[in-house]
C-alpha cells in the first residue's frame, strides 16, 4: 500500500506539473487583459486543454495516494511539482536553465528524500470522528482568516505574499486531509456514500478557497516570498493534521536532525529555484 501511496503521489505531481507548464505556455500566446476574455481565448489553446486535464489527473492521482497511504508522506511528495514543472516548463517556453538551477532542482529532491527516510512516515486511518474534526476545522480556518487579514493590512509586498501564500498551504492540507476521508467512504461504501458526506462538500469548498488564495499570493508580491511558504507550509500542515485526524506517525529523538537538515535543504532549494525562474535566457530556436 505505501508503495503505491509512492508511486500515485508521484504521478499526482507529475500531473500537477504538466497542467502548470502547459497553462503557463496557453496564457504566455494571449494579449495582456483578464476575466471572461482570457478564458474565451485560452479554451481555443490545445496547450490549455493539456494543462486543465493535468490539473484534472493530478486531483484523481492525490486522491488515490491519499486512500493507500498517510497524508504525512503523501503531501511532502507533492513539493516534487515545482521542480517538474520547471524542467517541462523550460522547453516548452524555449528556455534554458542555468547550472544553478539544476543545483537547486537536485536539493530539492534530496532533500525530499532525506526527509522521508528520515521520518518514515506510518500509520493511518481513513475516518476521524467529529471530535477530532470541530477542533482542526477551527484552528485551520481560524488560522487562515488571521493571515488573511494580515495580508489585507500589511504594506509590505513581501509580507502579502508570504501570508496569502501561508493560508493557501494550509488550505491545500486541509483540502488534502477532507479529501482522504471523503475518498475513504467512496472506497469504503460506495458512490452514494461518497455524495452523501460532508468531506466531499468540504474538499470541494476548500480547494477552491486554497486556490484564489493562491493566485492572490503570486498577484501581491514576488514569487521568492510565496512559494518558501506555500512548499513548506503545506507539507508542514499536512504532517500535523495526520497525526491530528489520522493517528499517522513519524519518527521522532535523534531522528529529528536529519529531518530538519532534509527541511531546511528542501528550503534553501526552493528559494534559489525562485531566484532561478525570471533567470531562465532564450534559446536561439
Amino acid at each position: 500500500m505505501m508503495v503505491l501511496a509512492v508511486i500515485f503521489a508521484v504521478l499526482g505531481a507529475v500531473s500537477n506539473a504538466v497542467g502548470t507548464a502547459f497553462q503557463r505556455k496557453a496564457a504566455a500566446t494571449v494579449e495582456q487583459g483578464g476575466g471572461v476574455r482570457l478564458l474565451r481565448a485560452l479554451v481555443r489553446r490545445p496547450a490549455w486543454s493539456i494543462g486543465i486535464a493535468g490539473v484534472m489527473g493530478a486531483a484523481v492521482f492525490q486522491a488515490l495516494a491519499l486512500v493507500n497511504g498517510p497524508m504525512a508522506l503523501v503531501q511532502p511528495l507533492f513539493i516534487l511539482e515545482l521542480p517538474f514543472a520547471l524542467l517541462l516548463a523550460v522547453p516548452l517556453m524555449h528556455r534554458r536553465l542555468s547550472s544553478e538551477g539544476w543545483w537547486a532542482v537536485g536539493g530539492v529532491v534530496a532533500g525530499l528524500a532525506v526527509l522521508l527516510a528520515a521520518a518514515a512516515p506510518s500509520g493511518s486511518r481513513e475516518q476521524a470522528s467529529m471530535a477530532r474534526w470541530i477542533p482542526v476545522l477551527a484552528l485551520t480556518l481560524g488560522a487562515m482568516t488571521v493571515a488573511f487579514l494580515l495580508a489585507r493590512s500589511a504594506s509590505s509586498p513581501l509580507l502579502r505574499a508570504a501570508a496569502l501564500a501561508s493560508a493557501a498551504a494550509v488550505g491545500n492540507a486541509l483540502t488534502a486531509a477532507l479529501l482522504k476521508s471523503a475518498t475513504g467512504r467512496l472506497a469504503d461504501d460506495g458512490l452514494p456514500a461518497f455524495l452523501t458526506a460532508w468531506q466531499t462538500y468540504g474538499f470541494a469548498l476548500t480547494g477552491v478557497l486554497a486556490l484564489l488564495l493562491l493566485e492572490n499570493a503570486l498577484q501581491a508580491g514576488p514569487l521568492v516570498a510565496s512559494q518558501p511558504a506555500l512548499t513548506i507550509g503545506d507539507a508542514a500542515v499536512s504532517l500535523l493534521l495526520g497525526v491530528a485526524l489520522f493517528d499517522e506517525s513519524i519518527r521522532t529523538g535523534w531522528w529529528l536532525l536529519p529531518e530538519a537538515i532534509g527541511a531546511l535543504l528542501i528550503l534553501w532549494a526552493v528559494v534559489r529555484l525562485t531566484r532561478v525562474v525570471p533567470q531562465l535566457v532564450d534559446v536561439v530556436r
